[in-house]
């Protein structure tokens, strides 16, 4: 009796990994060997693709309306965005700018703090603390944290000794957008090109997994950054309510930091707790600075991850934390970036190939 032939849908796998030659790995090899070597210069690539990315749902949108052509719907969804980040950015910098000198005129009150209580307090109660000069801490404060404007004096002047860092910074500023608007207007061709780029036969597997990506990617940049967001809000308001000096320049690190499980939570206590101390001298403000984090931890668990992100992403806790670190090992700031979008992806590819698994033979007979 003639057998009928399988799905071939369920053969993808196989296909998959038979086409998996060895002039397929080494170009695969050489293709990241060469990410790695122009990684200095991808940072406006990957800055400008990300921002298309979660731009082009709102253009296609836009094109649904007969008034808006497809340039035309870039066009204003390019030039809102820019209008928006830059007025983000005009409106808080001068306040993040003053937090931090504010900052830098603490330094001598808290290096005297250190020297005539902190380290006495220390090496009265923790033998291990017996060897700190109080004399070399305090010189090294000092030689390392001098006024604002000599910090950023001393910034100016090391980006113009460098021109390569001087010109990589505004090749970024520049290039960003202008990489945005192409990728922006040519966001189809481009996925259309990759998508026939795949044997026809794998067609419709690629397009699934496609979907699926996108889906995970779409979760977890919307989401995630809309989480970061609320939660510097929340702090930032909160700590200003409860009357902390550096409640923004706070506030903002811990809600940037919250895109790792309660790394957020961790950043802003110990910062909050300290700037609260330093601010009063005794633990008064603690307590307030306790009660806002906690019901930021709470409206993050129980309102805005499971209401903004939900549980398409699906990333264990243990997985993120992991994935951060080796993407800050290998490629430093922008593999941190990088990291937990390229981990949400081969969780998709991880569970196709589970269920291609499960269903073969190997797994299925005893």
């Amino acid at each position: 009796m003639k057998r009928s032939d399988p799905d071939p849908s369920k053969q993808f796998s196989v296909r998959f990994v038979d086409g998996v030659n060895n002039g397929t790995l080494v170009g695969l090899a050489l293709l990241l060997g060469l990410g790695y070597l122009l990684l200095p210069i991808l940072f406006p690539f990957i800055a400008a693709a990300l921002l298309a990315y979660l731009s082009s749902s709102i253009v296609s949108r836009l094109e649904k309306y007969r008034f808006f052509s497809r340039n035309l719907a870039v066009s204003t969804v390019f030039i809102t965005i820019i209008f928006l980040l830059s007025s983000l950015f005009l409106l808080i910098l001068p306040l993040i700018e003053q937090q931090i000198s504010l900052l830098v005129q603490k330094v001598p009150e808290v290096i005297l703090w250190l020297k005539i209580t902190g380290i006495p307090w220390l090496k009265g109660n923790f033998s291990v603390f017996n060897q700190l000069d109080a004399e070399k801490i305090q010189k090294g404060l000092q030689n390392n944290l001098g006024s604002a404007s000599s910090i950023v004096v001393s910034v100016l002047s090391s980006i113009s000794a460098s021109g390569v860092s001087f010109l990589n910074g505004v090749a970024t500023f520049v290039l960003t957008p202008v990489l945005m608007f192409y990728f922006l207007r040519d966001w189809k061709i481009l996925l259309a090109k990759m998508l026939n780029a795949f044997p026809r036969s794998m067609e419709k597997r690629v397009t699934i997994l496609a979907l699926e990506v996108d889906e995970v990617l779409s979760s977890f940049f919307k989401g995630q950054m809309l989480v970061m967001f609320c939660l510097a809000v929340i702090y930032s308001v909160g700590l200003s309510i409860a009357g902390l000096e550096f409640a923004l320049l706070i506030g903002l690190i811990a809600g940037l930091v919250s895109f790792v499980p309660y790394l957020g939570l961790i950043t802003g206590l110990v910062l909050g707790c300290l700037a609260a101390f330093f601010q009063l001298h005794d633990l008064s403000l603690i307590v307030p600075v306790l009660v806002v984090f906690g019901l930021g931890q709470l409206l993050e668990s129980i309102v805005l991850t499971p209401l903004v992100v939900g549980d398409k992403i699906g990333l264990h806790p243990v997985a993120v934390i992991f994935a951060v670190m080796a993407g800050g090992q290998l490629f430093g700031f922008t593999g941190i970036l990088l990291a937990l979008p390229i981990a949400a992806v081969l969780l998709v590819f991880i569970k196709f190939f589970e269920q291609r698994y499960k269903k073969s033979k190997l797994y299925l007979e005893a």
